[in-house]
């Protein structure tokens, strides 16, 4: 063979195949479209991913069809052995080819054990819970006991200090931290009655034999219950994400909205007394509106009037005695510190010494008690409020079982049992499930746009709507294996979960296309050799077509489906921080492209017969597309 005729069919060879692999990466790119258009932390943690995919797919797309044909040229040289010399060629169409026949020769029954796993799976998808993002396991736990709103500074040190020791005589933990009040900045409003609490555990190796982090979270949770101290699990870092962009510091907060704070805690109270002992929810804590203990100074007018006391007299000593006063202002090097002067504690840490406060007179020192009445009132710890409106809270974390079940059934119970909420007053679910919510409403819109957007592709492809519609159908038996192995292993619907499966329709349609091309070549071969004509071709001609088309390029098709598949095999078995996010994309991947790729080996060969045959029979002649170059 000379260079001339060996570049012209390499040349012929890549005008067939080429135009497949170019669009099928196309459609590869545009099945990620949902992924750009996703917002907020999903949007930041997987854009990254799609952006890396796409551009890597486009120069993938441009090789192929430049690079690819002049490194074929160069490397394709010597000896060139038939197909079937190759003995894993010759291995796979040995068992390939007897089960493919079978499959032509029962028709239906392929068919019809295609269309029941997939009926199987439909029911079994559905029956998946929900959830925003799989929880990704930080190392660590933040503890955040909440207790009484007017918990002193001495009660709160006590708390926080018998909760550490009990927290460390845990084997597992390796060190705790313990946190109450907050930071002198406006970014931390944390009451001085929300402790927080890091636990840093110590490598799993060396956790007693059996235990898990839910098991440690759990025996903690046993040991820690104080009275009047409600206890709070989650992580850190998710925390302040969810603190940051819901204002909701566990899993799930309903937000009740309203002009009047006691009928907003009144109201909360209902939701709390409605959600308790619901499958799921854990932590169950209304966020304090009432309960603050204020020191109330009213000032009697009459009797200051008696001792020639004005009002800023009276207002000038409670500011030096219990606010404190600023008296100046010092300096050191580049930094300015006031100081400021007020009462000992001992003359200011109870009533009767605040009653025994001396007020300056003309005529001698009296008690405050004489020129004002002093006594302990209650009001809101703090005041919180949103879009104009006050808002209180019912706070929960979710824990053994998914976000959107147990918000669906506690949803369902609050309509049931509150009925209709008084004039002004409403509720608004927020924290993840309010993520979760976001990202399902922007996939439900992009999906069928993909879809569409994919048909369109394929139909410039094969320029044929039937054989765009052939390869689609992939798509939905690429769905059973996927919905198969995440049923069985017992993960969530989420976010992570759906990029999986967007990955998986451009992997399955690649597969497809190649599948059907190597079918139209054959079919290309049988009319030119008898013509197209159904007085010239049987259903045994079709038979042997679809056999050659199928069977003889065994090869390529399945080296598309190993290396997509053993290049994910090995996250199943990845470990560390992040594995519990990549396994929840790779699992739809796996299953999706096992199934498809049983489909397209033996589903879509039967398909591609019968139509055959079909147009034959009514037309008299085979409709045969002819690939876009």
């Amino acid at each position: 063979m000379t260079t001339e005729e060996r570049n012209r069919i390499i040349e012929r060879a890549c005008q067939q195949v080429g135009p497949g692999v170019f669009y099928s990466s196309i459609i590869i790119v545009v099945s990620f479209l949902p992924v750009f258009l996703l917002t907020g932390q999903e949007g930041k943690l997987f854009a990254p991913l799609a952006w890396t995919k796409t551009f890597i797919l486009l120069v993938d797309a441009f090789i192929a069809i430049t690079v690819g044909p002049v490194l074929v040229s160069f490397l394709l040289k010597g000896k060139l052995k038939p197909e079937g010399s190759n003995p894993v060629g010759r291995t796979l169409e040995r068992v390939y080819t007897p089960v493919l026949a079978w499959c032509l020769r029962w028709r239906k029954t392929t068919l019809g054990i295609n269309i029941v796993a997939l009926l199987i799976s439909i029911p079994m998808l559905l029956s998946l819970g929900t959830e925003f993002m799989p929880p990704l396991d930080e190392g660590s736990i933040l503890f955040m006991p909440v207790t009484l709103p007017d918990v002193s500074n001495q009660e709160v040190k006590r708390i926080l200090q018998v909760q550490d020791r009990i927290i460390k005589q845990t084997p597992e933990v390796a060190h705790v931290l313990g946190k109450a009040g907050r930071a002198n900045t406006a970014t931390d409003n944390s009451p001085l009655s929300m402790i927080e609490t890091i636990i840093l555990l110590k490598p799993r190796d060396e956790w007693r034999a059996g235990m898990t982090k839910a098991k440690i979270v759990d025996e903690l949770n046993q040991k820690l219950q104080i009275p009047g101290v409600v206890n709070g699990w989650t992580q850190p870092i998710i925390n302040r994400i969810n603190m940051l962009s819901t204002g909701i510091r566990t899993d799930v907060g309903v937000k009740v909205y309203g002009q009047n704070l006691d009928s907003i805690y009144r109201l909360s109270t209902q939701i709390r007394q409605h959600l308790a002992g619901i499958e799921g929810v854990k932590d169950l804590y209304v966020e304090p509106i009432t309960g603050g203990k204020y020191l109330d100074i009213k000032v009697k007018r009459d009797e200051i009037g008696r001792y020639g006391l004005s009002v800023d007299d009276v207002n000038l000593l409670v500011e030096s005695a219990l606010g404190g006063m600023e008296l100046t202002t010092t300096i050191e090097g580049r930094q300015r510190f006031s100081v400021n002067a007020r009462f000992a504690q001992d003359f200011r840490n109870s009533l009767p010494a605040l009653q025994r406060l001396q007020v300056q007179t003309a005529s001698g020192p009296i008690p405050l008690s004489s020129v004002a009445d002093i006594r302990i009132a209650e009001g809101p710890p703090m005041i919180n409020s949103e879009n104009a409106l006050l808002r209180g809270t019912v706070l929960f974390n979710v824990r053994d079982r998914d976000l959107g079940g147990t918000v669906a059934e506690a949803r369902q119970r609050l309509e049931t049992m509150m009925g209709k909420l008084p004039k002004g007053y409403f509720l608004d679910w927020s924290g993840q499930y309010e993520n979760q919510l976001r990202a399902t409403q922007t996939l439900k819109l992009i999906l069928p746009l993909v879809l569409a957007i994919i048909f369109g592709v394929l139909y410039f492809t094969f320029g044929s709507l039937k054989e765009a519609f052939f390869n689609l159908v992939t798509v939905p038996f690429a769905l059973i294996g996927g919905v198969f192995i995440v049923y069985f292993y017992g993960i969530n619907l989420s976010v992570a979960v759906a990029v999986g499966f967007i990955a998986l329709f451009g992997l399955a349609v690649e597969t497809s296309i190649l599948m059907v091309i190597y079918l139209n070549e054959a079919m290309q071969k049988l009319v030119a050799e008898k013509g197209n004509s159904r007085d010239t071709i049987t259903p045994a001609d079709i038979r042997r077509a679809v056999m050659a088309g199928a069977a003889q390029r065994l090869r390529p098709k399945i080296m598309t489906v190993s290396v997509s598949l053993f290049g994910l095999v090995p996250v199943l078995w990845s470990t560390g921080v992040g594995s519990d996010v990549m396994l929840p994309i790779v699992l739809p991947l796996i299953g999706g492209v096992f199934t498809s790729s049983i489909h397209i080996l033996l589903v879509t060969p039967v398909v591609f017969e019968m139509t055959k045959e079909y147009e034959l029979r009514k037309h008299g002649r085979m409709e045969i597309p002819v690939a876009r170059h």
